[in-house]
């Protein structure tokens, strides 16, 4: 892809959920990691994303990020205010915005989604676009549930899916 930084910055972000990666370029955080994958997740993501670009550790660079995220995962914090640098598809993109109109501590459906972007017949389609969300948590995916109003599919995995559910639940009472 054009404009591929040439550096992204990582860092390990510790908390109860477990061990995350968290990574950003000189743009933006562009990268939330599943709870104990470490750094070949992020890897293999910039690989594809952001060819030609060296991953460098620095706890520095990435600190504010992990801050919001630990205000968030600590119930202090119901939103991001920092800049994100995230590259997928237009397709992608669209649904990665559409998620982030999801307010703290409300659900909404795959099939919801595809109504809002226009695109009703495109379920299966929204959901593999959700399951490539770079940004967990900054990107509220967990957010997004079956029609039925079951827990689904989530890269960082259902029970932390459950986790952020129920957290955000307790912030909204």
């Amino acid at each position: 892809m054009a404009n591929s930084p040439k550096s992204i910055y990582w860092s390990m972000f510790e908390n109860k959920i477990g061990p995350m990666v968290v990574a950003a370029t000189e743009k933006g955080l562009c990268y939330v990691g599943s709870p104990g994958k470490g750094i070949g997740e992020l890897e293999k993501w910039a690989v594809k994303y952001y060819p030609g670009s060296s991953l460098n550790e620095n706890e520095e660079v990435v600190k504010i990020y992990t801050a919001e995220l630990a205000e968030y995962l600590e119930g202090k914090k119901q939103s991001f205010s920092g800049t994100l640098d995230f590259k997928g598809t237009p397709f992608q993109e669209s649904i990665w915005a559409a998620l982030r109109e999801i307010p703290y501590g409300k659900t909404t459906s795959y099939s919801e989604i595809a109504q809002l972007i226009g695109k009703p017949a495109a379920v299966r389609a929204v959901g593999t676009a959700i399951g490539a969300n770079p940004l967990l948590i900054a990107i509220p995916c967990h957010r997004v549930i079956g029609k039925s109003g079951a827990i689904t599919g989530y890269r960082g995995g259902l029970e932390m899916k459950q986790h952020l559910l129920q957290l955000e639940s307790a912030g909204t009472k």
